[in-house]
C-alpha cells in the first residue's frame, strides 16, 4: 500500500541554492600583498638556483681555449734534426714557458675549459707539447703530455719558521704603547713646517 502524499506539506525551495555559478565565483582567493611578494621571491630564487646548477642548452657556454693549444697539423711540420728554434717560433709562436734550468726546452701549455656549475670552469682537455733543442738550436725531440700524465701534488701543512721570537697576542696589542710622540703643542707652530708656516718642508 502506497502512502497518501496529497495532503503532505511541500518544503519551500531556497532560490540561492539553485543559482547557477557565475564567473566571479570561480576566481581564486586573493592573497595579501606580503604573501604574494614572498611567493614570487621564492619562485624566483628556485628558478635561479636550478639555472645555476644545470643551465638549459640555450644558456650553455661554448668551450674556451686557454694558453697555447698546438694544432697537430701545424706541429707535424716540425721535423726533429732539421727544424730550428726560428721555425718553431714561426709556426707555434712564443712558448708558454721554458724549463727552469734548461733554456733549450720549450713548453706549449694549453687547455680547453667550459663553464659549469656556479660559474666554475671544468677542464675538458689539457695538452703540453715539449720541444727540446740542442745547443745549436736544432730541434731534437717532440714530446706530448696530457691530463692523464698529471701528478697530484700534496700540499705540506707545516709552516716555515721565521727568525725572531714568538710574540703573543697581548704583546702585539700592547707592544706599541709608549712608542709614539705626544701630540703637537703650541711651540710646534713656530717651527718650519708647523701650522703657522705650512709650506716649508
Amino acid at each position: 500500500m502506497t502512502p497518501d502524499t496529497s495532503n503532505a506539506a511541500v518544503a519551500p525551495v531556497n532560490a540561492a541554492s539553485c543559482r547557477v555559478p557565475q564567473e566571479d565565483d570561480l576566481t581564486l582567493p586573493k592573497l595579501p600583498a606580503h604573501r604574494l611578494v614572498a611567493c614570487l621571491f621564492t619562485g624566483l630564487l628556485a628558478a635561479t638556483t636550478l639555472a645555476a646548477c644545470s643551465p638549459p642548452a640555450f644558456i650553455s657556454f661554448p668551450p674556451q681555449v686557454r694558453g697555447n693549444k698546438v694544432d697537430d697539423r701545424v706541429l707535424a711540420q716540425l721535423v726533429p734534426g732539421t727544424s730550428t728554434r726560428t721555425d718553431a717560433a714561426a709556426l707555434l709562436g712564443s712558448p708558454t714557458a721554458r724549463a727552469t734550468f734548461d733554456d733549450n726546452t720549450w713548453l706549449y701549455i694549453g687547455e680547453v675549459t667550459k663553464p659549469q656549475i656556479a660559474g666554475t670552469n671544468g677542464v675538458l682537455s689539457q695538452q703540453v707539447v715539449i720541444l727540446t733543442f740542442d745547443q745549436q738550436g736544432v730541434l731534437r725531440d717532440i714530446a706530448h703530455k696530457s691530463q692523464q700524465d698529471a701528478v697530484p701534488v700534496k700540499v705540506v701543512s707545516a709552516t716555515t719558521p721565521s727568525p725572531g721570537k714568538e710574540v703573543s697576542f697581548w704583546a702585539q696589542l700592547l707592544g706599541n704603547v709608549g712608542k709614539f710622540t705626544p701630540m703637537s703643542t703650541a711651540s710646534d707652530a713656530t717651527r718650519p713646517g708647523g701650522s703657522a708656516n705650512p709650506g716649508n718642508f
